[in-house]
C-alpha cells in the first residue's frame, strides 16, 4: 500500500527542487485509547534526507507512532509537523508519504507491473507518464525481467522490492517502513538491509523504519530513536547508543548479546560485585548500583582480575560466548575463535576502567561522578 498525493504530476522526488516535505516533527504527540496509552507525550525531529529508526520491543508504540505520522491513526494530543507544515489533522494523501508495511500488501491476480503502477492508475496518471516511471522504479530495484510475473512467482526478496518499488514510483520525498524484513529468513534480511539503506542514499529520501531489531537499527540508522512503554528511552546515533546507554533499559536491549549487569554491594575498598567479597570495582559504595560491561571488553586471565568459574560456551565460529560465574552472579564473556571450556573451570576476569558503566537501580539511569577501579592483571 502506497500513500500518495493526487497532485504528485511534475513534483518528482528526483526533480522537485525542493525539499520542505522531508522534513518531519512530533511535538508532544501522545495516543490513547481510553485508558490505553500506546504513544505518551514523544517529540523528535526527522532530518532531511535522513534514515531514522524506531526501535523497541513489541508493545512498546514504535508502529502506532509511525501511523501517527502517516495518518492512519488519529493524534490524541500534540502536533504533526511534515515539512514545516502542521499536518495532525490532515488526511493520509495530503501528506505526501510513501509507506511500506510488513505485511508485502501485493494484488496476487496482478503481475509485477501492475502491482507496482496500481497507486498511480487510481490516481488516473498519464499512461505515458506511469511507463516512464514504472520503467524507472522497476531499474532501480532490480525488478525490470520480472514485471510479467505474478506474486506467487516470485522469492521473498522479490516481492518486497515489489513493495519498494510501489513506494519509489510514487516519488514523494518521505517513506515510512513498518518492519519490512521481519518476513524474510536471516540471510535475505540481512541483504536487503544493504539494498534498502543503498536505494535511501542513492535517492535522497527521508525514512523513518521500524524494527524490533536492534541489528537493523544499528546496521542501518543514522539515528535511533529507542522506545519503550510508548515513551522515548534513548534517542541518538548508533554508536552513541551503544558507547554510552543512558538508562539499565538502554543497555540491556542494545549489542548481542547485551551488556552485563552485575549488582554492586558496599565493601572495605570501595563498591564490589554481589557475593564476591574483597574484589572492590568501583569507588565508594556500591548499594543501589549495577555495573555494565560489555562482553567483548572482559578479558580472561590466568591471574588478578575477578575470580571466576566458566559454565557454558556457545560456539558461534567467528567467536565463543562463554558463561562465567562471578560471585553470585552470571555473565557473559566474548572471545575470538573456538574456546572449550569444561564445566566449572576456574579463570580471571578483567577489564579496562573505561569500559564500565555505573546504574542506579532505582531510577534506572546513569549514575554520574563514579570511577571504576583499576584491576591487577
Amino acid at each position: 500500500m502506497v500513500l500518495a498525493s493526487s497532485a504528485i504530476a511534475g513534483s518528482h522526488l528526483w526533480n522537485s527542487g525542493s525539499d520542505s516535505m522531508s522534513v518531519i516533527e512530533l511535538v508532544g504527540v501522545t495516543k490513547a485509547w481510553g485508558d490505553i496509552v500506546a504513544v505518551d507525550d514523544v517529540s523528535f525531529t526527522v532530518e532531511d534526507g535522513s534514515f531514522v529508526v524506531l526501535l523497541g520491543p513489541s508493545g512498546c508504540g514504535k508502529s502506532t507512532t509511525l501511523r501517527l505520522i502517516a495518518g492512519l491513526e488519529s493524534v490524541t494530543a500534540g502536533t504533526v509537523y511534515i515539512g514545516g507544515e502542521d499536518m495532525t489533522h490532515k488526511s493520509p494523501s495530503e501528506r505526501r508519504i510513501s509507506m511500506v508495511f510488513q505485511s508485502y500488501a501485493l494484488f496476487p491476480h496482478l503481475n509485477v507491473a501492475e502491482n507496482i503502477v496500481f497507486g498511480l492508475k487510481v490516481r488516473k496518471t498519464p499512461a505515458a507518464e506511469r511507463d516512464q516511471r514504472l520503467k524507472r522504479a522497476a531499474e532501480i530495484v532490480e525488478l525490470s525481467d520480472l514485471l510479467h510475473r505474478k506474486p506467487a512467482q516470485l522469492s521473498g526478496g522479490q516481492r518486497q522490492r515489489v513493495a519498494l518499488a510501489r513506494a519509489i514510483i510514487a516519488e514523494n520525498a518521505i517513506c515510512l517502513m513498518d518492519e519490512p524484513l521481519s518476513n524474510l529468513d536471516a540471510k535475505l534480511r540481512h541483504d536487503m538491509r544493504g539494498e534498502i539503506r543503498a536505494l535511501q542514499r542513492r535517492l535522497g529520501v527521508t525514512v523513518v523504519y521500524v524494527t524490533h531489531d536492534q541489528s537493523e537499527a544499528m546496521s542501518m540508522a543514522d539515528r535511533v530513536i529507542l522506545l519503550r512503554d510508548g515513551r522515548i528511552e534513548q534517542a541518538g546515533t548508533p554508536d552513541e547508543l551503544y558507547d554510552r546507554p543512558e538508562t539499565v533499559f538502554a543497555a540491556g536491549f542494545i549489542g548481542t548479546p547485551s551488556m552485563n549487569l552485575l549488582d554492586l554491594t558496599d565493601g572495605p575498598g570501595g563498591a564490589g560485585i554481589s557475593g564476591l567479597e574483597g574484589k572492590p570495582v568501583l569507588d565508594g559504595p556500591g548499594e543501589g548500583l549495577k555495573l555494565g560491561i560489555r562482553p567483548e571488553h572482559i578479558e580472561i586471565r590466568d591471574f588478578g582480575g575477578l575470580p571466576a568459574e566458566l559454565v557454558w560456551s556457545d560456539y558461534l565460529g567467528a567467536d565463543t560466548i562463554l558463561t562465567a560465574r562471578v560471585g553470585s552472579q552470571s555473565l557473559l564473556v566474548r572471545v575470538p575463535g573456538r574456546f572449550d571450556v569444561a564445566r566449572g573451570v576456574s579463570v580471571n576476569l578483567v577489564w579496562a576502567p573505561e569500559n564500565v558503566h555505573v546504574f542506579d537501580t532505582a531510577t534506572g539511569r546513569r549514575a554520574s561522578g563514579r570511577q571504576a577501579l583499576a584491576m591487577a592483571a
